[in-house]
C-alpha cells in the first residue's frame, strides 16, 4: 500500500492533507475532531496581536452554478477574533495530544520587527511545528497594512521573512497572495529571505454577487457590502498555474510548496502534487462537506498511487513540471481531430451548435433516414476540443491524432516567426 507519510521541510504528518486556516482551526475542540477524522495537519487560523479583531456577522457568500452548490466561495472574515493567549494555550494542548500531526500556526502582525519577534517567541513556546506568514488576506487586514498589502511588495516579503528566520527556529512558510501580476516576484523574495516553503494561493479579491433588491454586494451587512476573498473549486485552475510557475522557476529551486486552492478530492490533490506541491491544504471543501472528507481523499490518493506504482508521495511530486512549457515550446505539427461515436451520440446537436456558431464550422448536421446525424468534417477541424467539452455524454466525442509524431516544430522554428531560429543553428 502506498505510503502517504509527509515530511515537509522537517514537519512530519501521516498524510499530506492539511486543514487550512479556517474558522474551525482556531478552537481546540474542532482541531481535535479534525485530527480524529484523519487530517495529517492543520494550519491554525491566523493569529494577531491583542486586542483581537472584530468580525462582522454576515461574512460568507457562495456561487452556485447549474445545480452545483458552492462552486465558488467568498468570505469577508478576518483573522481570529479570539484572544491571543487562549489560542496559544490551545495550540500547546493540541500538539501534546497529537504529537504525530503537523500543527502550523498562521501569523499576521504589523510590519514591524519587534511585533514579529514578540509573537514568534510566544508561538515557539507552544511546541508548534512551524509558522505560516499570512501575506495573502485581501480584505480588511490589507487596509491596515498587513496581509496582501505585504504580499504584493516583494521587498516587504523578503524583509519580514528574514526577520522570522532570524528570530525563530521553526520552519517558515510564506503564504502568497494571487492578487498580483506575477507570482514569481514575491516567491523569489521569500526565497531570498530564507523561507523554507511557500503556500499558495490565498483568496482572490472578488465581489460574489449583487443583491438587486438592496443594491449592495453580497454578503450584505446592514444594507452594504464589500469585496472579499474568493476560493473553492472555481479557483483551482488559477492556483495550479501559480504553483507550477514557482515549481519550474530556477530561482525558486529548493523551496518547498504547499498547494492551496479548490482542492476537493484526491484527484485535485494528485494534480497539485504532480505540479510540485508536497502537501495540500483544504478549507472550502471541509466547510462544505465536513471533516470526514479527508477519508476519501487519503484512500483515493493511496489507491491511485498503488495503481500507478508510486510508493510514496515524493515519487510523483513535480512529475508534470517538465511537461509544463511555454506556448512557444509546443509542437505546431501536432494534429488532432474530433471523432463522434455514433452509437453513444444522443443527437442533441450541442457539438454542431458550438462549432457552427463559435468555432470552425467543422461539424455537419445531416438528415439520414429521417433522423439527425452529426459528422466531423476533418479537413475543416482544427482539433480545438470545444465539441468534446460541450458534449453531455462522456467519451462520445474523442480527439484522435492524425500526424505520425515524427516531426516536431515549435514557434521558435516556424517560418511565420520573424525571429525564428534557423534549423542549422
Amino acid at each position: 500500500m502506498a505510503n502517504l507519510v509527509s515530511n515537509f521541510v522537517g514537519i512530519r504528518s501521516p498524510n499530506p492533507f492539511w486543514l487550512a486556516s479556517a474558522p474551525p482551526t482556531d478552537k481546540e475542540y474542532n482541531v481535535v475532531r479534525a485530527f480524529r477524522a484523519g487530517w495529517g495537519g492543520v494550519v491554525w487560523k491566523t493569529l494577531g496581536e491583542d486586542p483581537p479583531v472584530v468580525n462582522v456577522s454576515s461574512r460568507y457568500g457562495a456561487f452556485s452554478y447549474n445545480g452545483t452548490r458552492v462552486a465558488g466561495f467568498n468570505n469577508i472574515e478576518l483573522i481570529t477574533d479570539r484572544p491571543l493567549d487562549i489560542n496559544l494555550q490551545e495550540i500547546k494542548s493540541v500538539k501534546r495530544q497529537f504529537p504525530d500531526r503537523a500543527v502550523v500556526v498562521s501569523l499576521m502582525v504589523p510590519c514591524e520587527e519587534e511585533s514579529w519577534k514578540r509573537i514568534l517567541a510566544q508561538v515557539e513556546d507552544t511546541g508548534a511545528d512551524g509558522i505560516e506568514l499570512n501575506f495573502g488576506c485581501p480584505h480588511g487586514m490589507s487596509e491596515r497594512g498587513m496581509g496582501s498589502a505585504v504580499g504584493q511588495v516583494p521587498e516587504y516579503v523578503e524583509m519580514v521573512t528574514r526577520w522570522c528566520k532570524q528570530h525563530s527556529r521553526m520552519p517558515v512558510i510564506v503564504k502568497l497572495t494571487p492578487n498580483i501580476t506575477n507570482i514569481l516576484g514575491p516567491a523569489r523574495a521569500a526565497k531570498r529571505g530564507g523561507a523554507d516553503a511557500v503556500s499558495l494561493i490565498n483568496t482572490i479579491q472578488s465581489i460574489m454577487s449583487v443583491d438587486l433588491d438592496v443594491m449592495a454586494p453580497t454578503p450584505v451587512v446592514d444594507g452594504k457590502g464589500t469585496h472579499g476573498g474568493y476560493c473553492g473549486p472555481a479557483v483551482k485552475p488559477i492556483a495550479m498555474r501559480m504553483v507550477a510557475d514557482i515549481a519550474r522557476d530556477p530561482e525558486c529551486q529548493g523551496m518547498a510548496i504547499s498547494g492551496i486552492g479548490g482542492i476537493s478530492n484526491w484527484r485535485d490533490a494528485a494534480e497539485f502534487i504532480s505540479l510540485g506541491a508536497s502537501t495540500v491544504q483544504v478549507c472550502t471543501a471541509a466547510m462544505h462537506h465536513g471533516f470526514r472528507i479527508v477519508e476519501e481523499m487519503a484512500d483515493g490518493l493511496s489507491n491511485w498511487m498503488d495503481g500507478k506504482g508510486f510508493g510514496d508521495v515524493k515519487a510523483f511530486t513535480g512529475m508534470a513540471i517538465p511537461n509544463y512549457v511555454h506556448w512557444e515550446d509546443l509542437n505546431l505539427n501536432y494534429k488532432i481531430v474530433a471523432k463522434i461515436d455514433q452509437d453513444t451520440c444522443i443527437k442533441c446537436g450541442l457539438c454542431h451548435i458550438a462549432c457552427e456558431d463559435t468555432s470552425h464550422q467543422s461539424i455537419a448536421a445531416l438528415r439520414i433516414d429521417g433522423g439527425r446525424r452529426y459528422e466531423v468534417i476533418e479537413e475543416e477541424c482544427v482539433g480545438c476540443n470545444l465539441c468534446m467539452h460541450v458534449c453531455p455524454v462522456e467519451d462520445c466525442i474523442t480527439m484522435e491524432r492524425l500526424d505520425d509524431g515524427s516531426s516536431y516544430m515549435t514557434w521558435k522554428e516556424h517560418s511565420n516567426n520573424p525571429m525564428r531560429r534557423e534549423a542549422a543553428e
